[in-house]
């Protein structure tokens, strides 16, 4: 793990009314929390979107025609750069709010609790982590429940009664 301070820029941008999404501070607070340990500097963007711009992006870049909760763009080092050279750019991230806040109610989670374990499964894919298998899943998922506790939040995985 990486030690020393962590230097992070997190630009976010509203495409969509801002009633309900939670504030700049809190996004920076849980990239922080997925980064804590892990690298030492990082840049990167979150775009909070709605249905029809998360839908064209899942479709133009995964295949897939209907909006979804998070999308990651992760960053490509530039051609030529030395690998010793500081490339702090870890992507972009999109999380369309309608979506977001339909799953939180059909969860029966709080909002915010929601949109911190968005960010955190995104940052995560954004640092190289995937769920292709159930091998990886389950080792994403622990990882995410620990972070997200560490936030005070509750299990995202945890079954509803």
């Amino acid at each position: 793990m990486t030690q020393g301070p962590l230097q992070l820029d997190v630009s976010i941008s509203y495409a969509t009314p801002r009633k309900g999404v939670p504030a700049a501070t809190s996004f920076r607070r849980w990239v922080a929390a997925a980064l804590a340990g892990r690298i030492r500097d990082a840049d990167l963007a979150i775009r909070i979107v709605d249905n029809e711009e998360s839908q064209a992006l899942n479709r133009h870049y995964r295949g897939k025609d209907y909006p979804t909760n998070v999308l990651s763009f992760p960053a490509e080092r530039p051609p030529g750069l030395p690998k010793n050279a500081r490339f702090p750019l870890l992507g972009d991230l999109l999380i369309c709010a309608p979506v977001v806040a339909r799953e939180a109610a059909e969860q029966g989670k709080p909002l915010n609790a929601h949109y911190a374990h968005m960010t955190v499964h995104g940052v995560l894919h954004l640092l190289g982590w995937d769920h292709e298998n159930d091998a990886d899943a389950e080792a994403m998922e622990q990882l995410e429940r620990e972070i997200l506790a560490g936030l005070g939040i509750a299990d995202p995985y945890r079954s509803i009664d």
